[in-house]
């Protein structure tokens, strides 16, 4: 803990917010530009800005990424484990959402691809466990399609 001028900082993680977009029927996954894990495929998501709630985040970065707008569906879930980023403790909220619009990357992603469920390649960070935890949320959507 940090303390500036007798105040109290806390050192806290970094806060992500990060989609499970579904989009024709496949998952939207974003090829990431810059480190860490450059050229690997990723969920769209991103840092929370100060002021910013983590719902608003999502949709923000899902734009900025994608392209799409997005519907949040629901909470995912949240994932903590402090080596899930090799900058550094960051804890990302995920949401899985359906996207409308026109596909296209922007911001930091280097190219955008859908991928069908069974054919989802090595993922960045833990994304691939995000995945398979939300399966069944995935599945309800689908047969919605």
């Amino acid at each position: 803990m940090n303390t500036d001028n007798n105040r109290f900082v806390p050192k806290t993680p970094f806060l992500t917010a990060d989609a499970l977009i579904i989009y024709e029927g496949k998952l939207v996954l974003i090829k990431r530009m810059n480190p860490p894990f450059e050229n690997q495929f990723a969920l769209p998501g991103g840092f929370v800005e100060i002021g910013e709630t983590v719902e608003a985040a999502t949709v923000r970065e899902a734009k900025e990424e994608t392209g799409l707008d997005i519907e949040l569906v629901r909470l995912l879930g949240v994932y903590s484990d402090p080596s899930r980023d090799p900058r550094g403790h960051t804890v990302t909220v995920c949401y899985l959402a359906r996207g409308f619009g026109k596909l296209k990357a922007g911001s930091d992603a280097k190219d955008i691809r859908l991928f069908g469920f069974n054919e989802i390649p090595k993922l960045a960070f833990d994304h691939n466990k995000i995945i398979e935890n939300a399966k069944s949320d995935i599945d309800g959507i689908l047969s919605q399609v």
